[in-house]
């Protein structure tokens, strides 16, 4: 399933996107012919069950694995087309990235993990946003933490922040709420609401999206997976 966007600007996109891992019989087809399309500007959730091949479509479009065949795209750049070091590069300038397992530095602070994805490209940032990130994601008291000293929905939010921090075109969040404290957490279908567009993945396939979804119609569809 394919969406056609003329309107808006297309921020990462893939065009037949295959992933096989292993061969014979232990191969396993994690994307199996997937042309999807991002807007910039627009919060879109990807959804399926476990085994969906969320995961792999995040990471493929993102640039951290390759695709077996066809082609994914950031902006108008074909990621198959760039060397390791100027793929580096991309992800550092254009993308922002948070982890369901945070992927902080433990040995420095919080305030450290922000600005070090900055530091490694020499640049410092704008102080006043990076002052906003903070201030949004409420971690401004505890910057000289270090990752051991935070609970896990703080190192979150320090997770957030540091996407943030440099102002990526677009960012990329695997199962972003999973560890956030439970005040703060929301069940999938809650989170996946606040969405402007949810596309559904089962068996490595696009078979469904939706717009402007509420947690009772996401519900919905998803307890139409197990059928």
């Amino acid at each position: 399933m394919a969406e056609v966007m003329t309107a808006q600007k297309v921020a990462a996109r893939t065009e037949d996107a295959v992933k096989v891992y292993g061969k014979g019989q232990t191969e396993v087809r994690a994307l199996d012919g997937v042309t999807v399309g991002f807007a910039a500007g627009r919060y879109t959730a990807v959804m399926g069950p476990s085994g969906s091949g969320k995961s792999t479509l995040l990471h493929c479009v993102a640039g951290l694995d390759s695709l077996t065949s066809g082609r994914a795209f950031i902006g108008d750049v074909d990621l198959s087309t760039l060397n390791d070091q100027k793929l580096t590069i991309l992800r550092r300038d254009r993308v922002g990235f948070v982890f369901q397992a945070f992927n902080l530095v433990p040995t420095i602070s919080a305030d450290e993990n922000i600005k070090l994805p900055l530091l490694l490209a020499g640049r410092t940032g704008d102080p006043a946003w990076i002052s906003q990130v903070i201030e949004i994601t409420g971690i401004g008291d505890r910057l000289n933490h270090r990752p051991s000293e935070l609970s896990g929905g703080q190192q979150q939010r320090v997770a957030v922040a540091r996407a943030l921090a440099s102002r990526p075109e677009i960012i990329f969040a695997d199962e972003p709420t999973g560890n956030l404290d439970s005040r703060s957490g929301t069940e999938d279908p809650m989170a996946a609401s606040y969405a402007d567009r949810i596309v559904f993945l089962a068996d490595g396939r696009i078979v469904d999206e939706m717009r402007e979804p509420t947690a009772e119609r996401v519900l919905e569809r998803m307890s139409r997976f197990g059928e």
